[in-house]
């Protein structure tokens, strides 16, 4: 038996109007057009489909058995044409995104909160964790974007480099705000909370102070600057972090100051290059920078 959708929708029409006329105008067809879809399902059955009750077309009993799976089947389809239109524009579907730690807390909820705005059908898996696991989890293919630092070039996967201002955070008190700019020479004796000295960007931050001939003065290492941040603000240390979380936790009573010679702090936005990105996850590597732009370095 060879049955086609109009037929179906056709059937169904006729069965809740009992009118062959009021049929055609849901559907927007003819009249004749409706009547020759029903002649030719009708034959596809091979049972009659309707009985004609003072001028209403009535399903018949096998009809009506019928009539519940065919609405089922018309409803399940226009779902999937839902769907499938709201997956094209990037208002349904399911984003899996591995992020630093820091960012789980600090700014990626308000970017992720803005990019579901308009996409009430999208569902988000966010997971935390350490730059080594989220590009594990990217080559793999079992998150679709990861944002993270310290990437070095990795033929299983495309990223997109942005270098991010940096500056020096105080509490609120330390003698230094006095220094509109603070240098490796203001911090020989201050005690400085920095990140693992195995990360890109210790490396870059040792660097400058040997430039200028200061060995930094450690005291407490973390890998987030979140977590300086907090430090900080409780009156124990500096600290050289992104500006991002340092305005971030300013209402905290941190006090913010540029630092030279500039130390850039590169945030890595990965995908793989051996599976297709979806739409949806390549819209938001897109939000995710733009939401970056106030703190990007730009040379200047």
């Amino acid at each position: 038996m060879s049955v086609r959708l109009r037929q179906l929708e056709a059937f169904r029409a006729v069965s809740q109007s009992g009118s062959m006329t009021k049929a055609a105008r849901q559907l927007g067809i003819s009249q004749p057009a409706v009547s020759r879809l029903i002649g030719s399902f009708g034959k596809s059955v091979g049972f009659k489909l309707f009985e004609r009750t003072k001028g209403q077309l009535i399903p018949t009993q096998e009809s009506r058995f019928l009539l519940r799976e065919v609405s089922r089947l018309i409803d399940s389809l226009n779902h999937i044409d839902e769907l499938t239109h709201n997956i094209t524009h990037r208002i349904a579907g399911h984003l899996r995104i591995a992020c630093l730690p820091g960012f789980a807390t600090s700014h990626m909820p308000g970017v992720l909160s803005r990019f579901l705005e308009n996409r009430p059908s999208v569902t988000v898996t966010l997971e935390p964790d350490r730059p080594e696991r989220i590009l594990e989890w990217i080559i793999g293919e079992q998150y679709d974007c990861g944002i993270t630092d310290g990437f070095s070039d990795h033929p299983a996967l495309e990223s997109e480099q942005i270098p991010m201002r940096t500056v020096c955070v105080m509490a609120d008190g330390n003698p230094l705000a006095k220094h509109e700019v603070i240098e490796p020479e203001h911090l020989k004796d201050e005690q400085i909370i920095h990140t693992r000295r195995d990360s890109a960007f210790f490396k870059e931050l040792n660097d400058a102070f040997t430039s200028r001939n200061v060995k930094i003065n450690s005291w407490i290492e973390t890998r987030q600057f979140t977590a300086a941040c907090m430090l900080v603000a409780e009156g124990s240390g500096v600290s050289i972090i992104s500006e991002m979380d340092a305005r971030g936790h300013q209402d905290r009573g941190l006090l913010i100051r540029p630092f030279r010679p500039e130390v850039l702090h590169v945030l890595s936005l990965v995908r793989a290059t051996h599976g297709p990105t979806s739409m949806l996850a390549l819209e938001f590597l897109e939000f995710f920078a733009h939401s970056l732009k106030p703190f990007r370095y730009r040379g200047d």
